[in-house]
């Protein structure tokens, strides 16, 4: 079972998010998942909140293949292109994360992703059960 610890002494406030999370065991990465859907389509045209769901969806999938789900990431970086998106990727983040036992995560802002019509990228790390 991971250790989540949200805030160590001496670190600033988290919102959403652990400083540090130890774990053991074998682990899975996730490449940058896009907002793209089984046939490549982009979902979500301008609308960040369906394409932070489309991309949590996909690391749901990605997850699935290893025997993992997203309560076992223990690492994310999330990229987006707009900090204004940033409210929008922390609602629908809280469908699929528990507040409880947050992963750790990096966020940085970027010109642009491969995908021209893509808002957002997450790649992460996960503890395989088992």
């Amino acid at each position: 079972m991971p250790q989540h610890h949200l805030r160590p002494a001496g670190l600033p406030p988290a919102n959403g998010y652990s400083h540090v999370v130890a774990f053991g065991g074998r682990m899975a990465a996730v490449s940058g998942q896009l907002p793209l859907d089984a046939y490549g389509e982009l979902v979500g045209q301008d609308d960040p909140r369906e394409q932070t769901r489309q991309v949590f969806e996909n690391l749901s999938t990605a997850l699935a293949a290893v025997g993992a789900g997203v309560r076992d990431i223990v690492k994310l970086t999330i990229y987006l292109t707009d900090l204004a998106d940033l409210e929008a990727f922390r609602l629908v983040r809280d469908e699929y994360i528990t507040r409880e036992h947050p992963p750790a995560s990096s966020l940085v802002r970027v010109g642009g992703l491969v995908h021209p019509g893509a808002r957002i990228e997450i790649d992460a790390l996960a503890m395989i059960p088992g």
